[in-house]
C-alpha cells in the first residue's frame, strides 16, 4: 500500500522518532510504514490521519486493481 507519510512528515519538520512518540509506536513502525514494507492497523491508520489532520485516504493508496461492479 501506497503513502505519503513520509513526505508530510517531513514537511511537518518531524523526525521519525517525533511522528513515533506522537503516535505511540516505535521509530522503526513509522520507518517500516514509510518504506512500504508495513500496513498499519486501522486504529494507526487513524492516528495517523488525525495527526496530519486529513482523510485516511488522502494518506494511503491501496493500488487495488479492484473495481466495484456495475449495475
Amino acid at each position: 500500500m501506497r503513502n505519503d507519510v513520509r513526505e508530510r512528515r517531513e514537511a511537518a519538520g518531524l523526525s521519525q522518532g517525533d511522528l513515533a512518540a506522537a503516535l505511540e509506536v516505535s521509530r522503526q513502525t513509522v520507518n517500516a510504514i514509510e518504506r512500504d514494507r508495513y500496513d498499519p492497523s486501522v486504529e494507526l491508520a487513524f492516528k495517523l490521519a488525525r495527526f496530519f489532520d486529513c482523510h485516511i485516504e488522502e494518506l494511503f493508496d491501496p493500488d487495488l486493481d479492484w473495481e466495484p461492479p456495475r449495475e
